[in-house]
């Protein structure tokens, strides 16, 4: 059998979580997978897996070599689907972390519709607010919102957004408006994200990068929006999350002359990842939902 054989049934093996679930799967024996996965480790050398009546579990070197073998099956299954014309049919894990907010508001109602429409993919995705090492970590791609740094990265719009400065009406009441973003010292402001030093970055009229502190500072968007509509302070949120409170009238927006030019939702990947189709029909599935002409983010 040739090893890149024996790398896609040590992914069917953790997959099902046993050699006896996986057998079932692939409809080979228990043994015979058992024996393959032992060949295996010792043509690498190493111990991939530890087991024990009940459990198997993967050791350090068994969880890198799967982050990379996943990939590794990926592009060859992509490229097989290709040339043969099926390329309309992927499969595979995809792994995607994006920001939690975004998540759980725009992610969770639409991928049902992706996996019923491919069910030989599976996604795994992590929620989370800092920003993850794709490559070091073994994601495939990440859901960026905003300007992004210069990197290796490869990334594509999904749909354009904005960031607005925001204050409950309270709020505005009491403490009137800055008139421009230097006078966001004399506020409260409410922070949203990671790190000690925050700053609030600003386009329009004068361009600008202004640091700011406040009472509070949460890694949680919808956090920071609940707090603006009780009148604790200034938030700087994406629109997708401060936009249902501002047509409620819960929030209202301030230093619009101000506003950050250019700001969107990207899909970030690793150059090496640009030919998995799974991936592309991902991204292109993401870019049909949230650039509709009537969908605001």
């Amino acid at each position: 059998m040739s090893q890149l054989e024996d790398m896609r049934l040590f992914v069917d093996v953790i997959d099902a979580g046993s050699f006896t679930g996986a057998a079932e799967k692939v409809g080979l024996s228990k043994q015979y997978l058992s024996k393959r996965i032992m060949a295996l480790e010792s043509r690498l050398g190493v111990r991939l897996l530890t087991r024990s009546t009940r459990h198997l579990r993967l050791t350090d070197l068994g969880r890198a070599y799967e982050e990379q073998a996943r990939g590794i099956l990926q592009d060859v299954d992509g490229l097989e689907q290709r040339i043969s014309g099926s390329n309309r049919t992927p499969r595979g894990r995809l792994r995607v972390t994006a920001p939690m907010s975004f998540g759980t508001m725009h992610l969770s109602p639409v991928l049902p519709k992706f996996l019923l429409a491919y069910p030989q993919v599976s996604l795994e995705l992590d929620l989370n607010d800092r920003t993850v090492d794709l490559i070091g970590e073994g994601y495939d791609l990440a859901i960026r919102i905003g300007s992004l740094p210069d990197s290796s990265l490869v990334a594509r719009v999904i749909a354009p957004s904005e960031i607005v400065t925001c204050c409950s009406p309270d709020y505005l009441a009491r403490r009137g408006a800055p008139q421009t973003p230097a006078q966001l010292g004399d506020h409260a402001c409410l922070l949203y994200g990671h790190g000690r030093h925050v700053e609030w970055q600003f386009g329009g009229v004068a361009p600008c990068r202004v640091p700011v502190i406040g009472c509070l500072r949460a890694n949680n968007g919808e956090l920071v929006r609940d707090a603006a509509i009780g009148g604790l302070g200034i938030a700087y949120l994406p629109m997708f999350i401060a936009g249902e409170a501002i047509e409620a009238g819960k929030l209202v927006t301030i230093l619009d002359d101000y506003r950050p030019v250019g700001a969107a939702i990207h899909a970030v990947y690793p150059q090496h990842r640009q030919a998995s189709l799974l991936l592309q029909i991902f991204v292109d599935f993401l870019r049909g939902v949230f650039a509709a002409p009537n969908r605001a983010l």
